[in-house]
């Protein structure tokens, strides 16, 4: 579709900021079942600012999260009402698995589009937005726009992608340390439990096991614990089967403990050296991994600057949970 021949009123910033609010949270509900994609969200508006559709992209192979929307309007009939459309990263234009966003989005009356994030993968041409604006769309993007709530939600959509920046720009996965602390700072739990967090810490360690691709550990962690590594506490994504890398240079985790995780639906995976096992991860086209390991390696990996994020999670009434990103951390 080409340009509009009359100017188009967009909408004002507090409904654009709201509809990248539903986006995110929408791709944050299929963060870690999108690889090699990353998640992304889209609402669609129309003229009045009313919500025609909420999508996201929700595994490789399957619709774009605009394609989605689009599609969603279609089958209500509200299709011809899309007026602006809203997503967290900059639709695609390229044929992949899947046609390209841009033209889907083209094939609609939409005149406006806000977008998160560029694109940053360099395996593919990009260049949606700047196709979009040939075509006479109005383009915007989240940094520039004028609302309060404009920094958090960009910060929000900037980690939804992190770990697919980091892996499609590095080849490494996105290392989030997960670390719980007594109120003494050790991470051993008393005698005879395996955790002294709280519920509501418990259905976090959960959410953050759900949206990796991966889990990291040591050898003695596995002997002291006989961790299950799965996702209990919410609904996990269909038929997700992450790896389960093990660091154990000595030989020490028994046979069966690694048969037991594969009937568990993990792929467990036995490795001597830390580095060796990340770049293992990233050629198997980890995005996430997260680290749940006890105080040695965990040590380990933030002090050799490995991780991307660390999540703590100190006990107290209630638990104290602090999330550091390790910015200045170079490749």
């Amino acid at each position: 579709m080409g340009a509009s021949k009359h100017p188009v009123t967009s909408l004002p910033a507090g409904i654009i900021a709201d509809a990248f609010g539903r986006a995110v949270a929408a791709a944050t509900d299929y963060a870690g079942a999108t690889a090699p994609n990353p998640p992304v969200g889209c609402v669609l508006l129309d003229a009045a600012g009313e919500v025609l559709a909420v999508e996201a992209h929700r595994k490789a192979g399957d619709l774009h999260a605009e394609a989605r929307a689009i599609a969603a309007c279609r089958a209500a009939g509200s299709a011809l009402r899309i007026h602006t459309i809203v997503v967290t990263l900059e639709p695609c234009n390229h044929h992949g698995r899947t046609p390209p966003c841009t033209d889907a989005i083209l094939s609609t009356p939409a005149r406006h589009v806000w977008i998160a994030g560029r694109d940053p993968n360099p395996r593919v041409a990009g260049g949606g937005a700047a196709r979009l604006a040939a075509a006479g769309l109005s383009v915007g993007w989240l940094a520039g726009l004028d609302h309060a709530d404009a920094p958090r939600l960009a910060a929000e959509a900037e980690r939804l992608i992190a770990p697919f920046v980091k892996w499609s720009t590095t080849g490494r996965p996105f290392v989030t340390v997960k670390q719980a602390l007594d109120e003494t700072g050790s991470m051993i739990p008393p005698p005879g439990h395996k955790t002294f967090t709280s519920e509501t810490s418990l259905t976090l360690a959960h959410r953050l096991r759900r949206r990796a691709d991966a889990i990291l550990t040591g050898a003695g962690t596995i002997l002291a614990d006989d961790p299950e590594f799965t996702v209990r506490r919410v609904p996990d994504h269909p038929d997700k089967r992450r790896l389960l890398a093990i660091l154990d240079r000595r030989g020490r985790v028994p046979a069966d403990y690694l048969t037991a995780a594969a009937q568990r639906g993990l792929r467990p995976l036995v490795f001597a050296e830390l580095d060796e096992a990340l770049a293992r991860l990233g050629t198997e086209g980890v995005h996430e991994v997260l680290v749940e390991a006890g105080p040695t390696l965990t040590a380990a990996v933030l002090a050799a600057g490995l991780w991307d994020e660390h999540v703590v999670i100190a006990k107290g009434d209630p638990d104290r949970i602090t999330i550091l990103r390790n910015h200045d951390r170079k490749g």
